[in-house]
């Protein structure tokens, strides 16, 4: 076996998941996803559509995120200062 293989096993033995942790990831992922969530366990979905589909969530989360700052944006635009302050101040809590 040459130097190079050797020191590869051994740098990535430590930091490598097996299979089934990785398995166990994709139910766990799964779980979090509410398109996949009420699917019985008798459905078996793929690996890559609960990977794709986390991905379309996550982008999904982002969209939201960025609507409700808008809207907060605006909100505390049109709201006078001691209420927008006040809301500020609950904000940060």
């Amino acid at each position: 076996m040459s130097g190079r293989r050797s020191r590869s096993r051994q740098s990535s033995g430590t930091s490598r998941i097996s299979e089934e942790q990785i398995n166990e990831l994709i139910i766990k992922l799964q779980q979090l996803l509410p398109e996949l969530r009420d699917s019985r366990r008798s459905d078996k979905v793929s690996a890559a559509r609960v990977l794709q589909e986390t991905c379309n969530y996550i982008r999904n989360l982002h969209r939201e995120v960025d609507d409700l700052s808008e809207r907060l944006s605006e909100l505390l635009a049109n709201t006078d200062t001691a209420q927008a302050a006040l809301i500020r101040s609950l904000l940060s809590q």
